[in-house]
């Protein structure tokens, strides 16, 4: 029996699994980087283990100090989490060697999944359908896709759509993957656009059982990276669902897999063909739960204990739609800083939060972005997507920009709730997903009266006097934000301020009455209601002079470090030509020429590291 369990792993799925190892009785042992100190899943924890460093080859990729924390902790069993060493043969075997219990499948099979260009092999020797692949430097046909041989997560894959751009995206998608897998290995293969990204969840004991647990779909993606998944799959049909659980067990027997494990799918119409085999528990793993009505980490905990599964698994119930909250922008680049709010409706009704943060949580530069993942059931697809979309439009979240908005604008789109999805979704549906507009007038206007009230409470002579009063009325009362400005006296037409506290608003416009919740952090002033978000940065009235760069300045979007720079001083350059490639959490970033114009000055080298918002070049447009 496992008495305490180790998580090898941080933030929220280490959280998920200390739930259940609570529900069990099983103690917990977390570990953590210095940039973890403080990270919630630390102090859920029993006992934790320093791991000194920030840098993941230093902390939650180094294997030889994680078994000295086992050894340190008294842990007697490890789990892996996903991400970092969970997919690693070489961490399985330390951990076995140890003499502990690996919470995952054995090393072998870990190993023969772990290239992709083994596991196509393997898979097809096995009967399950894959796609044609070339070592790079064959002769593909276009459209294809450069993907990784190791590791996951996007990491390493680039779109190609002619011979030209081959070398070059295969030399990128090589740095990457060295970067993030330590290993550069790549192949390519055809891309199917259009096609589906369908995955099926297996789970074996060590006693011959193997069960597929329905398929979960995954279609919704950027930078080939997850962020919207579902259970079942809308779009295919009792034919295709069939032939995916069969080919799924098919995998896991033909490589004496045991534990929970996923096998995912490319399917076109009645086409199916093999992508990978994820030899760990997913991302997405908790709306396969909702639906069949398990606890795969439970599972996880009894198959390596030696317990025997039932002959059949449970049937499924009703639909789940899990989106992942990330703390990025809206091109999809990662930001970092202090989340002040973050309050997300679940109320059991349906409605599942896992989350890896809290109020005043740091999001460092160093890890994968997500903060959250909102997952809801229902009895249909319909009431599972509207559930979702109802608690990510009512969840408060201040401090760090995330991609709330687009996750309810993908969910309220015509074509998700059609059940229209495929790969290509967010590139096809680009123009339909608009960004946000300018901050709704009502909220600015509660911004300014609760501005207003707050003075007045803080105010250290006459505070009793109501805001705004003054012995001539000169003028009307007006508050300034960078993003608009306002003025609250006299109202405007059929508005009616109900109360104005320094936290709470209350309005009536045209007969309907809104309360607006109202929090400042950091110098920006954060106003919710309902769907309803702003974020509005207060001006002074006397603004002191500051210091602005220079016209023409590229900006680091985020902080990372310089790979390198495809630019020289003096040098031409057109519009979207790139300038410079950023690496942030593994993963390269092109920076682009805003405008044609000459590079009058370079403020960076390779191999500098740079905090979000440095120059990084200034660029002299062209008069056209």
């Amino acid at each position: 029996m496992i008495t305490r369990l180790l998580v090898a792993n941080r933030g929220e799925i280490a959280r998920r699994i200390f739930r259940t190892c609570r529900e069990l009785g099983v103690e917990t042992v977390a570990v953590f980087s210095d940039a973890d100190t403080h990270a919630p899943h630390v102090a859920e924890a029993d006992a934790a283990v320093r791991l000194p460093g920030t840098r993941p080859a230093d902390t939650y990729l180094a294997i030889d100090r994680i078994v000295a924390a086992c050894r340190a902790s008294g842990a007697d069993a490890v789990h892996p989490g996903y991400g970092f060493l969970s997919e690693s043969a070489d961490f399985a075997r330390a951990v076995l060697e140890a003499g502990l219990v690996w919470v995952g499948p054995p090393p072998e099979a870990v190993a023969a999944m772990g290239s992709k260009v083994t596991a196509k092999r393997l898979m097809a020797e096995a009967g399950v359908p894959v796609l044609p692949s070339w070592e790079a430097g064959g002769e593909p046909a276009y459209p294809l896709l450069v993907k990784a041989s190791a590791g996951g997560g996007g990491r390493g894959m680039r779109v190609v759509r002619s011979p030209a751009d081959l070398a070059e995206q295969v030399e990128s998608a090589r740095r990457e993957a060295e970067a993030a897998f330590g290993d550069g290995t790549v192949f390519v293969e055809p891309l199917l656009e259009g096609a589906r990204h369908v995955e099926v969840q297996v789970l074996a004991d060590a006693h011959g059982t193997v069960w597929a647990l329905g398929e979960r779909e995954c279609s919704i993606q950027r930078r080939h990276q997850k962020v919207v998944e579902e259970c079942p799959s809308p779009g295919i049909g009792d034919g295709v669902r069939e032939r995916l659980r069969e080919a799924a067990v098919r995998a896991a027997r033909a490589i004496g897999y045991v534990g929970a494990g996923t096998v995912e799918f490319l399917v076109k119409g009645e086409r199916v063909a093999f992508l990978e085999m994820n030899t760990r528990l997913q991302v997405e793993h908790p709306v396969t739960e909702l639906v069949h009505g398990v606890d795969l980490v439970r599972l996880q905990l009894e198959i390596a204990e030696g317990s025997a599964l039932p002959e059949s698994p449970p049937r499924p119930s009703g639909h789940a739609v899990e989106a992942r909250l990330y703390a990025e922008d809206r091109d999809h680049l990662p930001q970092t800083g202090v989340l002040w709010h973050v309050e997300i409706p679940a109320h059991g009704h349906g409605v599942r939060v896992d989350s890896g943060v809290e109020p005043g949580s740091e999001v460092p530069p160093y890890y994968d972005a997500m903060l959250a993942k909102v997952i809801a059931h229902g009895a249909t697809r319909g009431e599972a997507v509207r559930k979702l979309a109802a608690a990510l439009r009512r969840a408060r979240l201040h401090g760090v920009t995330t991609n709330r908005d687009l996750l309810v604008a993908v969910l309220d789109h015509p074509a998700f709730r059609a059940g229209d999805t495929h790969i290509g979704f967010l590139d096809e549906h680009r123009d339909t997903l608009p960004p946000p507009g300018p901050p709704p007038p009502l909220a600015v206007l509660a911004a300014a009266l609760a501005g207003a009230a707050a003075n007045r409470r803080d105010a250290r002579v006459l505070a009793s006097l109501p805001g705004g009063w003054r012995n001539v009325r000169s003028q009307p009362r007006s508050a300034r934000f960078e993003e608009a400005e306002t003025v609250y006296d006299p109202l405007p037409d059929g508005v009616a301020v109900l109360s104005a506290e320094p936290e709470l608003v209350v309005l009536e416009a045209d007969g309907v009455r809104r309360a607006f919740q109202v929090a400042r952090h950091g110098g920006k002033v954060y106003v919710d209601s309902g769907g309803v978000h702003a974020e509005l940065t207060p001006l002074p009235r006397l603004p002191e002079p500051v210091e602005r760069a220079a016209p023409g300045s590229l900006l680091a979007p985020m902080p990372g470090g310089v790979l390198r720079v495809e630019v020289k001083e003096g040098q031409r350059v057109g519009k979207g030509q790139a300038v410079l490639v950023l690496e942030a959490m593994k993963m390269e970033h092109r920076i682009t020429a805003p405008a044609a114009g000459i590079v009058s000055a370079l403020r960076v080298g390779k191999g500098d590291q740079v905090e979000a918002g440095a120059v990084l070049a200034i660029i002299d447009e062209e008069n056209t």
